[in-house]
């Protein structure tokens, strides 16, 4: 297999001339939790206290979205940031959501999603749900989903950058180091390996 070009650094390599344009492609690991733990409190609250669900509700509903989470996750990071397209300026774009990543992979700047692509995808999202679940079944749905997005970003982020003792966290590093520096066509689960192991694209580890 062919190995592409893989740095070590810690350092972001500049992206876009505009500064401007370069300032939103990096963010610290800690944003998504000052953008998103709020929300995900008003979405409880909402479902909770303002549509009356029941605790059993609440948690089947909530139980829901942590699962349809991680087979998002699966999907957009195998089928939408590993798709390779051909155009020239889809190259371009490829490079900029994932590309970038795979050639610096601890660029600590460029581990979590930054805000100016996670909330319109988030809104969409939102917005696209809202046309299966309404009232408090939505808000636990999607308070479950936006936490769900949490652990990964944060888990992504740890992943990278810490050193575990833990057994479950030392497999789920080696998980994701083996889809860097291995196989970039599996392992594409990051805060769980569930769905690699579901649809095949698991590697045989040792």
């Amino acid at each position: 297999m062919k190995k592409n070009y893989v740095s070590n650094s810690t350092e972001s390599v500049r992206m876009f001339k505009a500064d401007w344009m370069e300032a939103l492609s990096k963010v610290h690991f800690t944003v998504p939790l000052y953008i998103y733990v709020p929300i995900i409190a008003v979405l409880c609250w909402q479902a909770l206290y303002r549509q009356h669900l029941s605790l059993l509700s609440f948690a089947g509903y909530y139980g829901l979205g942590l699962v349809v989470w991680t087979l998002t996750e699966y999907l957009l990071h195998r089928f939408v940031f590993h798709f390779v397209p051909k155009a020239p300026w889809a190259l371009r774009l490829h490079f900029i959501f994932h590309g970038v990543h795979h050639d610096y992979p601890n660029d600590a700047k460029r581990l979590v999603m930054p805000p100016s692509a996670s909330v319109p995808m988030a809104t969409a999202l939102y917005f696209f749900f809202r046309l299966f679940l309404t009232g408090g079944p939505l808000h636990a749905f999607f308070a479950a989903f936006l936490t769900g997005y949490l652990v990964y970003d944060l888990s992504h982020y740890a992943l990278h950058h810490f050193n575990f003792k833990n057994g479950f966290w030392k497999k789920l590093k080696k998980h994701h180091m083996l889809h860097h520096y291995a196989d970039p066509s599996k392992g594409y689960g990051v805060s769980s390996s569930l769905w690699d192991k579901i649809f095949g694209s698991d590697f045989i580890k040792k």
